[in-house]
């Protein structure tokens, strides 16, 4: 029993020693005789704002992550993807027969270059939008032009968007069997 708390208190000693040897001026940071001045805590602060001004002039400013911020909800909203897959998806296969200009998925824009329906004689160009992760007509925003420039009609516009919404929830319904 005696040695028992002789070992425990041994123990103890030696992670205080070792706490208190990690500060570099003195006992957890403080200066050698314990004390620490205003006008010594006011230049290590105007110090400190100094490297920090100096670090992002130079662009140095940014913070590394840790394994921590996995857990923290701290996105980047210019980093993070909040564009519904379904709309993606069915807007890619519906209109599959325009070729495709740019992507981007980050924004959510689809733009395409001129092309015909199949049966059809007229070319089309279209523009999507898909603003929202929500699986909802609001998220979708479709332009069409004609090849002489001009606007189609609402009723042509009105069922490509149509289309695009009823084969998003196609595509929802079929990975929700899975």
């Amino acid at each position: 029993m005696a040695a028992t708390f002789i070992l425990r208190s041994a123990t103890v000693l030696a992670l205080c020693g070792t706490l208190a040897g990690c500060g570099g001026s003195g006992l957890f940071g403080a200066s050698r005789d314990g004390v620490v001045t205003a006008d010594e805590f006011a230049s290590k602060q105007k110090a400190d704002e100094q490297r920090a001004a100096l670090a992002k002039a130079r662009g140095e400013d940014k913070r590394e992550s840790t394994l921590w911020d996995l857990f923290s909800n701290a996105d980047d909203p210019n980093k993070t993807v909040e564009v519904n897959k379904y709309l993606w998806q069915a807007s890619l296969e519906v209109l599959n027969f325009l070729p495709v200009e740019t992507v981007d998925p980050f924004t959510g824009v689809i733009v395409t270059g001129y092309g015909t329906p199949p049966g059809g004689g007229r070319a089309y160009r279209a523009t999507i939008y898909v603003q929202d992760p929500a699986l909802e007509a609001r998220s979708l925003k479709v332009s069409l032009q004609t090849k002489g420039g001009g606007a189609v009609s609402p009723e042509t516009l009105r069922a490509v968007e149509d289309a695009i919404l009823t084969r998003a929830r196609q595509l929802r319904i079929r990975d929700s069997k899975l």
